[in-house]
């Protein structure tokens, strides 16, 4: 509760603080601390900063600086809650019952939801350590856990474990003071668990981001091997540290809570001279794939070419044609999906998607990084109508991918068929619909204003195209065609997404058009009211609309 609360009132801002702190290891560290202390989860912020580092955003030694920040302040959160405040969760959850339930803003809203999860989390510590009293008096306790005391090891995995079951190292370094609070857990054995604690959440954010970008598991690698590292130096000592954290303080709990905040500031001292070292050895672990094994990856996005605009927007509409290309293939394919009642084809195509959302995300990103100071007026609109072409090519992969599949899915879930007349008007929309997507590719690369005034001719013929089709149809509903009544709706959603899919294709000619001076302002009237002439009877009064420039005219 208390991460969600967080994320929803300042996550946001919190992530621009933490991008903006990744600049170098000082203050990336610095960074990782203080999101933690606000997240309560070095999980939380681990896997936000793979985010970052997947998306190119951070390097790898940055982002692994982070993350001993991350696990210092996952500990310093524990010495806050370990102290003897758990009388403050009544007043932590009333006022967060209010600020939950009557607040006016969401934020207040929001920050009741933080304060009640506080409390909860005090008022669990406290229960832990009333329920657990009973078992002091137990034999069968104590024998157990005599008999795990001589091996530390079985604690670092139990706690381990634990602390991925329950994904979260806090909620477990908690568990291990209360239970070492009510005197059923000795020191030594309470400090195992404490290295378990850290370890598994290590290892957890490796296995979450086992789906994503070698990039983004680097970071969750590195920071595992720093736990690992730490723990295997840490265990042999075992022994000898309970004398040392005595002479700091003598209660068991707050020694079990104080080697976990050493633990972790070891870690800091230890690895943050040697990141550079480590970031290479996860890159040697987790390399990039190859370009061509890969094809969410951008292969045109030239870095180097950021200082001079008009190579940088080379790259970027070379990688737009290679965004286009992946459309125009599953715009190809989308025929053969309703025609050949393929489930298999039908996930290809939603999967390809991703690849479109990549390459859009990678061209917009690379796109931001030019300099305004450095463009001149024809660069900036050239980059303006780049971002325009691939955000319509992107919300094309969408229709084709939430509409279009969707609609073939249920066609072969349900046995639909299509009558043998619409059936062919679909197809002769597809193959409209392709040709004039590798138009909008020749449009968008030449700019030529030939082209573009034919791309937007077709614009009116595919109208008129989806009107005689939709007429059609309902002609053969008039005459009872049983084929085209059970797939009516289907075959309406099919042309209406293909004129959707064809408004996004044909707008790239409406920048061309307008600084030709070959559009109107405007087909709508704004005011049209008849006025009666004495002697000349009534007669209709108009005027136009001016649209903003670039506004493509809608129909």
């Amino acid at each position: 509760m208390v991460r969600t609360g967080i994320t929803r009132a300042y996550g946001a801002g919190l992530r621009r603080a933490v991008g903006a702190g990744l600049a170098n290891p000082a203050t990336a560290l610095l960074a990782g601390l203080g999101a933690t202390l606000v997240l309560q989860s070095s999980t939380a912020t681990s896997l936000m900063v793979s985010s970052f580092a997947g998306k190119g955003l951070v390097s790898a030694g940055p982002a692994l600086a982070t993350m001993l920040g991350a696990d210092l302040g996952t500990s310093l959160v524990a010495q806050a809650l370990s102290f003897k405040i758990t009388w403050l969760w009544p007043l932590l959850v009333l006022a967060g019952f209010i600020g939950f339930s009557v607040g006016s803003s969401t934020r207040l809203h929001d920050l009741g939801r933080v304060a009640i999860g506080l409390g909860l989390v005090l008022l669990a510590l406290s229960s832990i350590v009333s329920a657990t009293e009973p078992l002091r008096g137990s034999a069968t306790m104590m024998e157990v856990l005599h008999g795990m005391q001589g091996d530390p090891l079985m604690g670092v995995l139990i706690a381990g474990a634990l602390t991925m079951l329950a994904y979260s190292s806090l909620a477990v370094i908690l568990l291990v003071v209360s239970l070492t609070a009510a005197g059923l857990v000795p020191v030594p054995f309470a400090l195992a668990l404490v290295l378990g604690a850290n370890l598994g959440a290590g290892l957890l954010p490796v296995f979450t981001t086992l789906r994503s970008d070698a990039a983004a598991r680097r970071v969750p690698l590195g920071n595992a091997i720093f736990r690992i590292v730490g723990v295997a130096v840490a265990l042999p000592l075992l022994p000898h540290l309970p004398g040392l954290l005595a002479s700091i303080e003598s209660d068991p709990a707050r020694m079990a809570v104080n080697f976990h905040t050493v633990f972790n500031f070891g870690l800091c001292v230890l690895f943050i001279g040697v990141i550079g070292p480590v970031a290479r050895l996860c890159e040697r672990i987790l390399p990039d794939k190859p370009l061509e094994a890969d094809p969410r990856r951008p292969r045109h996005l030239d870095p180097s070419a950021l200082d001079m605009p008009t190579v940088a927007l080379s790259c970027a509409a070379r990688e737009t044609m290679r965004m286009a290309d992946a459309i125009e293939t599953m715009l190809k394919r989308t025929i053969e999906a309703f025609e050949s009642d393929d489930r298999k084809l039908t996930s290809e195509i939603e999967r390809s998607d991703d690849i479109v959302d990549a390459l859009h995300e990678a061209i917009k990103l690379y796109l931001t990084k030019l300099s305004g100071e450095t463009m001149d007026d024809d660069q900036r609109k050239r980059c303006i109508e780049t971002i325009a072409f691939t955000t319509n090519l992107e919300h094309i992969g969408d229709i084709i991918d939430k509409n279009l599949m969707e609609l073939a899915t249920k066609k072969i879930k349900r046995q639909m068929r299509f009558s043998t007349e619409g059936a062919a008007e679909i197809r002769d929309m597809h193959a409209r619909l392709v040709d004039n997507l590798r138009l909008s590719m020749g449009v968008f690369m030449s700019g030529d204003l030939k082209m573009a005034r034919r791309l937007l001719q077709e614009k009116e013929q595919f109208r008129d195209l989806e009107r005689s089709a939709s007429e059609n149809h309902f002609n053969r509903l008039r005459a009872g065609r049983v084929e085209s009544m059970e797939s009516s709706a289907l075959h309406l959603d099919i042309i209406r997404d293909f004129k959707r899919i064809n408004s996004h294709i044909t707008s790239v000619a409406y920048p061309i058009l307008e600084q030709a001076g070959e559009l109107r302002s405007s087909r709508l009237v704004a005011d049209r009211h008849r006025r009666d002439v004495p002697g000349k009877g009534s007669e209709p009064e108009t005027s136009e609309v001016t649209l903003p420039a670039g506004t493509p005219a809608r129909g």
